[in-house]
């Protein structure tokens, strides 16, 4: 019978083979990844990887696991259209529905299949009872509850179609940096992989700044250095030099590190290759700013995590179990009756 304690026991299984991939195994799944989406390249992948591992870390799992119900008052079949912007986005709900004791119907990004049907395939032979637990579907018409990630204008379509069942549907969302000024070298380091990993295509990627008036912006960019292989692909470098251009005709005032275009603005999502940023006088007038965008905000990052409700510098794409997108507990979702 597939308990709690066996499902539970088969992600821990999953976490600590993900933690000990062979770099040939990682680099033929890279290859593979990377033919079907070509965002999806070997540091990305691997990143990706050991970010699940992480999820899957079993002493955090369980007690994670331990503040829900073992077993759902009714097992329902719970569809998930899942995202592909970043390589394995999709995971953290797979986990959530199976460990919940839910069938999962699964629909794949057609952006992120090769690395989705791996790792389902991985858990279904630790676990081979789960193959009844997990249906990949191109309709989820079969589904008593749903749970949708999608942009904004595929969010009222989802709103329309599952309205008659419970549902959680996640829109648009971003990440976001406060900048005191008084962070040193390496704290400004930390935060590049927040800005630039997964080429700033996640909505845990940092896509604009806060910053107090009179900010030198020149130390920022020296730390931010080393990501300036970016570059070395060339959907980016071509997002690059678009946007440089643009600005330059434009006569837009940016700085320029050689990779990454900062400029102002009052927007919040910023195109690859650009980060945006907004000046700020005093904490509360940071804190209006920050106030007036929470409801599109996905994580907030600062240095040391010292700003509340923040994570450090770095953190932003490794995100806990417990860390839901939109800040919606899924897996109280599931455990009520759907």
């Amino acid at each position: 019978m597939l308990n709690h304690t066996a499902r539970l026991a088969a992600f821990a299984a999953l976490g600590r083979r993900l933690a000990t991939l062979s770099e040939d195994e990682i680099l033929g799944l890279a290859d593979r990844a990377r033919n079907q989406n070509a965002w999806f390249d070997l540091p990305n992948v691997r990143t990706a990887l050991g970010g699940v591992a992480h999820l899957l870390e079993e002493p955090t799992l369980t007690r994670w696991a331990g503040r829900y119900p073992a077993e759902p008052a009714t097992p329902r079949k719970v569809g998930v259209v899942m995202a592909g912007n970043i390589p394995l986005v999709g995971f953290h709900d797979l986990l959530c529905v199976l460990l919940s004791g839910h069938t999962l119907l699964a629909k794949l990004s057609k952006d992120d299949t090769v690395l989705m049907r791996w790792i389902i395939k991985e858990l279904t032979e630790i676990e081979p009872a789960f193959a009844e637990r997990i249906q990949v579907v191109e309709r989820l018409n079969a589904a008593d509850a749903f749970i949708a990630t999608g942009s904004d204008n595929t969010a009222r379509y989802f709103e329309f179609y599952f309205k008659s069942r419970p549902h959680i549907i996640r829109r648009n969302r971003t990440s976001l940096a406060i900048i005191t000024g008084h962070e040193t070298a390496d704290e400004l380091a930390a935060l590049g992989p927040d800005v630039v990993q997964y080429y700033g295509l996640g909505c845990r990627n940092v896509s604009k700044l806060y910053v107090p008036e009179g900010y030198d912006f020149v130390p920022l960019l020296d730390a931010w250095q080393p990501w300036h292989r970016v570059l070395n692909h060339h959907k980016y470098q071509n997002n690059y030099d678009y946007n440089k251009s643009i600005m330059l005709v434009n006569a837009v005032p940016h700085f320029d590190n050689g990779f990454l275009l900062l400029t102002e603005s009052a927007a919040l999502v910023s195109p690859i290759s650009v980060l945006h940023y907004s000046y700020y006088t005093q904490e509360i007038d940071l804190l209006d700013q920050l106030t007036d965008v929470a409801a599109q905000t996905q994580a907030l990052v600062s240095a040391g995590g010292r700003y509340p409700g923040s994570v450090p510098f770095g953190q932003a794409q490794f995100p806990g179990v417990a860390d839901y997108a939109d800040g919606i507990d899924t897996m109280e979702f599931l455990a009520a009756e759907l």
